[in-house]
């Protein structure tokens, strides 16, 4: 009997799941070489989690221990470990309960990066910023601008501590649900500014996505995007598209 997931006809492998994976090639068995066996189970999670665009991820010790079946004092051991063997840079929480960011160094991470998060020598802040606009003007459903007082806004967000992955996958689940609701006969005005996601953020810190959950937003985002462009024979100035009609779609 041939494995379900090998096509009998051309023996090319299809994947049982379509999200949450990770691209393991030479720089995933340069750190297995490098590290101890704890430290590289962790590298190996933060690679799981981390956005695939940035290669960052924000998690807090205790989510990090429950995760590897570690104490927190073993996972501040690996922690430093990846450090100290420059294959992450982290930024550490203040406390074991607040949010460490970790990212991923280039000769380990796999992919490649949005053009705001490689150039170093552009400062935190402005990346910061610049990350969030950046995605709040690719979701398509905007107005197409960043206005000075949604560059203030996202300013804010960094004074607040607020994760910038955090904010990303609020602009994800506030894009897929204005796209629905678009589809489904709801007002067509556009996102207008940055602070419409302010309740989807704080949603977002008190549920944050489960493992694949973000892929699996960027990709619906992108599929309403293209469909909501040909379904639409005209784009008005605004950012927003007219004449779907009474197209329905679930979620």
């Amino acid at each position: 009997m041939s494995s379900p997931s090998i096509n009998a006809a051309d023996g090319s492998l299809h994947l049982k799941e379509p999200c949450g994976w990770f691209a393991a090639g030479a720089s995933f068995r340069k750190a297995l070489r490098i590290l101890s066996d704890g430290a590289f189970k962790l590298f190996a999670h933060v690679c799981l989690q981390a956005n695939r665009r940035t290669g960052h991820l924000e998690t807090t010790q205790v989510e990090l221990a429950k995760a590897i079946d570690k104490s927190r004092r073993i996972v501040g051991k690996y922690v430093k470990e990846l450090e100290r063997k420059e294959v992450c840079t982290v930024r550490s929480g203040r406390n074991q309960h607040a949010r460490t960011c970790f990212e991923i160094r280039e000769n380990y991470w796999p992919y490649l990066r949005t053009q705001d998060v490689t150039n170093t020598d552009v400062p935190l802040a402005d990346r910061y910023v610049g990350t969030i606009k950046n995605r709040f003007l690719a979701i398509g459903c905007t107005v197409g601008k960043f206005s000075a007082r949604d560059v203030q806004l996202a300013q804010d967000l960094q004074r607040r501590g607020i994760p910038l992955e955090t904010v990303q996958d609020a602009l994800l689940m506030g894009a897929v649900r204005k796209y629905v609701s678009w589809f489904n006969g709801g007002s067509l005005q556009p996102i207008g500014s940055l602070a419409y996601f302010a309740a989807l953020i704080a949603e977002t810190q008190d549920r944050p996505f489960p493992a694949g959950y973000r892929e699996y937003l960027e990709a619906k985002v992108v599929k309403f995007a293209r469909e909501w462009a040909e379904k639409s024979p005209k784009t008005p100035e605004n950012g927003a598209c007219l004449g779907v009609g009474n197209a329905k779609i679930v979620q």
